[in-house]
């Protein structure tokens, strides 16, 4: 039996997916970018992307781009939405769906039909080609939103991390500054993070008679009722601890804590 084929009178617009890919130094939040070696806009920077292949979805689309015009190979990717302005590509009727990425801070280069590949400043982005000045916007402003409810941010540290490091992290991504002993006492509240070891080795037992208590404690009695606006929970006093105190995330605690609470993080 043969397979009839189906052909529109209509127009079809083209679809393409673009990936904001988000780095951490340590210090400054960056954003990586491509310089367009071709027209349109040839000369400008942008976000990695390119049109979708028939036999692809646009999560594979845009792992293929990235890795093609990068080299980075990245396979957590979270969907920002579609992008479908009439006049956003000059080519032809395009409709971007976009995605945010975060990564490691590594070497990329660039390929394909990008001439360049670069890390950049969130303060330092150049006039961006397209409408990605817009979609860097909208990025932002959802990673800016999911940091309270999902630990993305740790994907942008190495396993082990000190708390500095931690908070530098989260002050580059939502813009502001933190009180360090209350940024300590909110993060410790959480229980996601696990110590690993003290730097300096010199009387930590006054820190870990209160962290073995806090650890002994049932997840309510940590985190309270949550219908209770505020709940008793032991805090080891930060004063106490070294500087290099190196923490690693906890998921399976995270994990748990989830089923049970909606997990929002607030400073």
């Amino acid at each position: 039996m043969e397979t009839q084929s189906y052909t529109y009178p209509y127009p079809h617009p083209a679809v393409a997916t673009d990936c904001v890919v988000l780095g951490f130094d340590g210090h400054e939040l960056k954003i990586l970018l491509v310089q367009r070696g071709v027209e349109p806009f040839k000369g400008l920077w942008a976000f990695p992307g390119g049109f979708l292949r028939m036999d692809e979805t646009a999560e594979q689309c845009a792992v293929r781009e990235l890795k093609e015009e990068t080299s980075l190979d990245l396979r957590y990717l979270k969907q920002l939405g579609a992008f479908s302005e009439v006049n956003r590509d000059p080519r032809e009727r395009v409709i971007s769906i976009a995605f945010y990425a975060l990564a490691k801070k590594a070497d990329a280069k660039g390929g394909d039909d990008a001439a360049n590949a670069q890390w950049f400043s969130i303060d330092e982005i150049p006039h961006l080609a397209f409408d990605h000045d817009y979609i860097l916007r909208k990025a932002m402003k959802k990673i800016r939103e999911d940091i309270h409810f999902e630990p993305i941010g740790f994907d942008l540290l190495d396993e082990q991390f000190t708390m500095p490091e931690l908070q530098r992290l989260y002050e580059a991504i939502l813009g502001v500054h933190f009180d360090r002993r209350n940024f300590y006492k909110k993060m410790l509240q959480t229980g996601i993070l696990e110590e690993v070891s003290f730097a300096d080795e010199a009387s930590p037992t006054e820190y870990y008679g209160a962290h073995r208590e806090m650890k002994s404690m049932s997840i309510d009695a940590l985190f309270g009722d949550p219908h209770t606006s505020a709940p008793s929970r032991p805090v080891a006093d930060d004063s106490r601890r070294r500087k290099g105190t190196r923490f690693r995330f906890n998921q399976k605690r995270y994990e748990e804590y989830k089923e049970m609470h909606n997990f929002r993080l607030e400073f």
